[in-house]
């Protein structure tokens, strides 16, 4: 069965969502990141929240989306969504303040640029967002939950935008292509041009060939 048609029944049913609704919560965003693993590039986080009816058909996580699925999706969800925000947090501090920290850090701004405050979060994963708004985190949520999904289209859709406009900038790593990820051929391009400002210095696969005094 293809994943893209059957999403999880705890998904398509809103369920999280509307258990939150149950407990007097009406602004319920779902939060996720793209681009925690990857050698290069922000880290990216987004934040949804999704009217009690909408019409996303194939709504999933993102990773289990084609690109042209997601590229679909994505102003459906924009044009839907009672709000989205968007956080984005540069190669340069995430070396400064640790992947974890720079993935909280987006997540904050994402729910602070939300145009309609959240009153009730739903966050991917098993680390909440320190902000002072009640919330749920929930492990492997963007399979799980609708606004999280959601929320993670966007983010990889900004991501994968962002990495394809920085490929004009730093031709030879073939940033269009892998997205900032550690293919064969992207460690192979680090080792012999070197790391660009894009790249996250602090990660193996790229320290290894900073310049030493």
């Amino acid at each position: 069965m293809s994943l893209e048609l059957f999403p999880s029944a705890e998904l398509s049913s809103g369920f999280f969502e509307e258990r939150a609704r149950a407990l007097g919560y009406g602004a319920i965003a779902g939060i996720d990141e793209a681009g925690r693993g990857p050698l290069a590039g922000p880290v990216v986080a987004a934040a949804v929240i999704l009217p009690k009816a909408y019409e996303l058909t194939g709504l999933n996580d993102s990773k289990k989306l084609s690109a042209a699925r997601r590229e679909h999706l994505f102003p459906l969800i924009r044009t839907q969504a009672r709000a989205i925000g968007v956080g984005i947090v540069s190669a340069e501090e995430i070396d400064r303040i640790n992947i974890l920290q720079a993935t909280l850090q987006a997540m904050s701004l994402a729910v602070r640029r939300l145009k309609v405050p959240a009153d009730y979060l739903l966050v991917d994963g098993i680390t909440p967002v320190p902000l002072p708004v009640p919330q749920q985190t929930l492990k492997q949520g963007d399979s799980r939950c609708a606004a999280i999904a959601a929320a993670s289209i966007i983010a990889k859709v900004v991501r994968d935008r962002i990495l394809i406009a920085y490929d004009e900038r730093y031709p030879g790593y073939g940033l269009a292509r892998h997205k900032g990820y550690g293919s064969a051929a992207h460690l192979a391009a680090i080792a012999d041009l070197g790391p660009t400002p894009l790249h996250r210095k602090s990660f193996a696969g790229v320290r290894e060939h900073l310049e030493r005094p």
